[in-house]
């Protein structure tokens, strides 16, 4: 009986750490608009801007660089750990530089750029930051000792790109030089590299994020042919061969790197939950933006000259021509952060943030 009693007490102890001890120090981020905190601010030569009103109006009640009406997923995880949000890179970097602060942030750094894809020439010419630009940043500050290493084994890495790269492959005036699936083949090869080097450099929990339904957005309404009553099909397939390949790269982390654990989160699913049953998550449109003008509100950025925008935000999909509204953001982050495996596998956010083995998640 006292042998009984002794497991039952070492089991219900293993219980309580894993359910309520989350050691997650520090988010690193890598992506595009749907992550960007404001780099592309502070860099000057960009183009690809948010940094303007009504940008950011719902929740931090002025402009921060977000794309969105207030947070991003990012954003809404590092809420639900218990960490402050990140600081954008370039941000931090000035700080450093201007002796405000002595050392980067240790709850973690945000690298992503909006306008940026997995592949380099994507919108180069409106001076966005790659990701294996992204990458070489973070890596300066590893090998420079200004990150500690020991951080970034406990430390979430997020990886979310490909939406422009795929976007841009329709608004090619000639013949794209690639087909479609060489093309996703291309995108995959430069994610591969990614998340290798990403390894090399110490990340041990890594979440890949699917793409939305990009064939969805307000500014499918710029494409010449593509149609404005339902989602545009052929860009959607192309997202959705990305993702299987997204998910067949993270399913193979712990067999390349033993010790490590990617998880896959299915973004495309869920927001097409919230298109096929609107009223039931809170929204009163999925087609249209809430802030631009034009067909679907697409044809206009948000904030531009002749914008409009609607009463209640977070009742739209879409707060911009290209970007969920943070009630989008908030219900996507919650599925991520406690979903099931039909959502977020091989396990949620939450279970991975826990401080426990590596090698005991399945």
């Amino acid at each position: 009986m006292e042998r009984l009693a002794l497991t039952f007490f070492f089991f219900s102890s293993l219980l309580i750490s894993v359910s309520f001890s989350l050691h997650v120090p520090a988010i690193i981020t890598f992506g595009d608009s749907i992550f960007d905190a404001g780099n592309n601010h502070f860099n000057k030569n960009c183009t690809a801007q948010a940094d303007f009103p009504p940008y950011g109006s719902s929740f931090f009640h002025h402009p921060t660089g977000r794309f969105t009406n207030g947070r991003t997923v990012a954003d809404f995880i590092s809420q639900f750990i218990g960490i402050e949000l990140q600081k954008p890179y370039l941000e931090a970097r000035m700080a450093v530089i201007n002796g405000s602060r002595k050392d980067y942030p240790a709850n973690g750094i945000n690298f992503a750029s909006a306008g940026s894809g997995v592949l380099t020439e994507t919108n180069k010419d409106w001076g966005v930051i790659p990701i294996q630009d992204q990458l070489q940043q973070f890596q300066a500050l590893v090998k420079q000792s200004q990150i500690d290493k020991n951080l970034l084994q406990q430390s979430l890495f997020f990886f979310e790109s490909g939406s422009n790269d795929i976007f841009n492959y329709f608004l090619q005036f000639d013949t794209p030089a690639l087909a479609p699936d060489a093309y996703v083949q291309a995108m995959l090869a430069e994610v591969a590299k990614l998340i290798d080097q990403l390894h090399s450099l110490g990340a041990r929990r890594i979440a890949v994020f699917s793409l939305g339904p990009v064939g969805c957005v307000p500014a499918r309404a710029l494409l010449s042919g593509a149609p404005v009553d339902r989602c545009y099909g052929k860009m959607n397939v192309m997202v959705k061969n990305y993702n299987k390949g997204l998910e067949s790269l993270v399913q193979n982390v712990p067999t390349k790197y033993p010790g490590a654990i990617a998880v896959f989160g299915g973004v495309y699913d869920l927001v097409q939950r919230f298109r096929a049953n609107p009223t039931r998550y809170g929204f009163s449109d999925v087609s249209s933006a809430c802030c631009g003008d034009g067909t679907l509100e697409g044809l206009v950025q948000c904030g531009k000259e002749g914008y409009k925008i609607c009463e209640n935000p977070n009742s739209f999909l879409f707060w911009d021509y290209f970007h969920p509204s943070e009630h989008a953001y908030k219900l996507i982050s919650k599925a991520l952060w406690h979903g099931k495996d039909s959502v977020i596998r091989p396990v949620n956010l939450k279970t991975l943030s826990n401080n426990i083995s590596l090698s005991t998640i399945p």
